[in-house]
């Protein structure tokens, strides 16, 4: 029989004598090696250690006890409890999840309102300020300046048409004409002109070249240059009839001050120089590479076979 098997055989009491013979053995050989070498004292009243080997008795826990901490379990009601709490702070977090998700969707969505809302008013704003669309206009804007009229004869309502001869080629081109719509009304359109030096205080309409339009006041020519602007503004009215507003515009020296207003802002042009021109001298009315204005009216006084013609610069343009 092997050595291990025997070990087998042996009961636990059996073992645990064993060890300990073994082991008392070995401090015995070693006791009496001190001796020898006189490393060993003896001590009155103290006696050497029992060599009878100690009781061992096994402790075996009966079959139906457990350990402690499965004899005193938690009560059901402390579990319950934690159960209970475990799932409120549960609930609170999808929750909170939740109301972040809400939130950033709502915000998302009032921001795109907003940039809609945004967006529309810069449209407007966009259209109220940009320049009337150009029309098409007639030919007659090339071929013969505005405000003619026959001389006015007293007891009669005073009559369209050139006083002075007009080119036989270019009366068909007159006698069709058909004044331009009008352009939707903005706030960068004149309004008003004032002309110190003269005494000039009129409301501007729009539509130089439409009979009706100059029988309200001075008219601009639609599509030229608005207030401040750079291009050439062109403005006309009559001298002797339908208010006579530009009879003295020819005592207009340069240097005076001819004010123009929007419905937001004042722009004054200083007069550079004054001409009179043929009817069909039409370049007066060219655009400029600067902001200009140009002051438009029959000429002479009750004659109407000419033009006379103010051009003035934006100051300190």
């Amino acid at each position: 029989m092997g050595k291990k098997e025997l070990l087998d055989n042996l009961s636990e009491s059996e073992l645990a004598h064993l060890l300990y013979y073994k082991r008392r053995t070995r401090r015995q050989e070693r006791l009496r090696r001190l001796k020898a070498d006189g490393r060993v004292v003896d001590i009155p009243g103290i006696l050497p250690p029992d060599d009878a080997p100690p009781v061992i008795t096994p402790v075996l826990l009966p079959q139906n006890q457990t350990s402690e901490a499965e004899a005193d379990p938690a009560p059901a009601g402390g579990i319950r409890w934690r159960w209970v709490v475990n799932k409120f702070f549960l609930f609170v977090e999808i929750t909170a999840v939740l109301s972040f998700i809400i939130i950033g969707i709502t915000l998302w969505n009032t921001n795109n309102e907003l940039n809609q809302e945004l967006g529309q008013v810069q449209r407007l704003q966009s259209q109220a300020l940009a320049l009337p669309t150009p029309t098409q206009e007639p030919l007659i804007d090339v071929v013969i300046l505005p405000g003619g009229h026959k001389p006015p004869v007293p007891g009669q309502s005073p009559q369209p048409g050139e006083a002075g001869d007009i080119p036989a080629n270019l009366l068909p081109v007159i006698n069709a004409y058909v004044p331009p719509p009008k352009p939707t009304p903005a706030p960068i359109q004149a309004r008003r002109i004032q002309i110190p030096a003269i005494d000039i205080d009129a409301p501007v309409v729009q539509g130089m070249y439409d009979w009706e339009a100059l029988k309200r006041g001075v008219a601009q020519k639609i599509g030229s240059a608005a207030p401040g602007q750079v291009g050439n503004m062109a403005l006309a009215a009559h001298n002797d009839i339908y208010g006579e507003l530009f009879r003295d515009l020819d005592q207009l020296r340069p240097g005076d001050e001819v004010i123009v207003s929007t419905s937001t802002q004042s722009y004054t042009y200083v007069v550079r120089e004054t001409r009179i021109v043929e009817p069909t001298e039409v370049s007066v009315l060219d655009p400029t590479d600067w902001a200009s204005a140009t002051l438009i009216s029959c000429y002479p006084y009750r004659v109407n076979t000419q033009r006379i013609v103010v051009f003035a610069d934006l100051a300190d343009s």
